[in-house]
């Protein structure tokens, strides 16, 4: 099994990613576990962030890393929040409550808005040492939209107010492994092992 550092400290990634890569053969260990820094994420692009984050840790470790930058993309508000995902309402307060924040704030800037289309995107990128020449790189889309009353306990982050309408059901509402198997996160992952797998 090769071990890959995860450069995240977000336990619902940690969750999904390590679910998602333990059949491929890898054995995930998060980056607060090696005492890995947060990598500063000052761009505009999600792969621009995902390769800062994946250096940051192969720097700190010496180990391949792997990091995960996504977020939710809403038409009516074109794009946003984007990059910006996280920290939407701001950087104060535990995850749980940034995301009660964040919800709270998406649903108020689409009020009174006809369209709700929305996507979650997902860029991969792995990294076999910091400096890398030949990162691996791999993107997912998950298309749904916005519904205004959450829906759902499971999950994290927007998946309360993201709908998939072929399934009836939002993200917040699937089974972990039905969502591990369907996610911008999963498609993304999954283009991932296609890759290492075609590579000699």
């Amino acid at each position: 099994m090769k071990r890959l550092v995860i450069a995240s400290n977000n336990e619902g990634k940690l969750r999904e990613l390590s679910a998602i890569l333990a059949p491929l053969g890898f054995e995930t260990v998060p980056q607060g576990a090696l005492g890995v820094p947060e990598a500063e994420e000052p761009h505009h692009t999600f792969v621009e962030n995902a390769l800062a984050k994946a250096r940051n840790c192969a720097r700190h470790t010496g180990l391949a890393a792997l990091a995960d930058d996504s977020g939710l993309c809403v038409e009516a508000l074109g794009g946003a929040p984007g990059v910006h995902s996280a920290h939407f309402a701001g950087r104060l307060g535990s995850r749980e409550e940034r995301d009660r924040a964040n919800n709270a704030l998406l649903v108020e800037k689409l009020a009174g808005r006809a369209g709700r289309a929305a996507h979650y995107v997902c860029v991969i990128v792995l990294v076999r040492h910091h400096d890398d020449p030949e990162p691996v790189i791999t993107e997912g889309r998950w298309h749904g939209e916005i519904v205004e009353i959450p829906r759902g306990e499971g999950g994290f982050g927007y998946d309360p107010h993201f709908l998939l309408p072929a399934l009836g059901k939002t993200a917040a509402e699937l089974d972990s492994a039905v969502k591990n198997r369907l996610s911008h996160r999963a498609i993304a992952v999954s283009l991932l092992a296609e890759r290492l797998r075609a590579t000699p």
